[in-house]
């Protein structure tokens, strides 16, 4: 019985994650910087349009991202997305962090499906939200504004 329950699963899986990468895989079942920040420099909560929520908060040490992590209620893509775009940050200056585009997390995944494109979106949404709402709180000034609405 457990092994027809296990090869079942095994299926229901290939089927759901079939046209997906093997990078968009590796980043789902390990996602990085999953978690929340006890006292973080910067903290955000973005709502996408599908109903997804991203939390993202991080602290910066020595004008770099030190520390960076998220919490979603999302779908798998989302919680890949915001894996990568986190784990993509982390270490950068904000000025260069402000550069991830939802078109270098397709890119790196591959081409995402049509229906979770706007996953990618909402990743870099909520960084973006982050790093702005960090730039506000220390007034500095940002220049990463480009246009990545839903």
């Amino acid at each position: 019985m457990a092994d027809d329950i296990d090869k079942l699963v095994e299926s229901l899986q290939k089927a759901i994650l079939a046209g997906y990468s093997q990078k968009f895989k590796d980043e789902l079942f390990n996602p990085m910087n999953f978690g929340k920040i006890e006292n973080p420099d910067s903290y955000v909560r973005i709502k996408g349009v599908c109903g997804d929520t991203i939390e993202m908060s991080l602290i910066v040490r020595d004008e770099k991202i030190h520390d960076i992590k998220f919490v979603t209620d999302g779908c798998g893509a989302t919680v890949a997305c915001a894996s990568y775009v986190t784990r993509t940050a982390q270490g950068k200056p904000i000025e260069e962090a402000l550069k991830v585009k939802p078109e270098d997390v397709d890119r790196y995944f591959e081409g995402l499906p049509k229906e979770h494109k706007h996953c990618a979106k909402l990743a870099v949404m909520a960084l973006r939200a982050l790093l702005e709402e960090y730039c506000n709180k220390t007034n500095q000034e940002s220049t990463g504004g480009v246009d990545i609405a839903e």
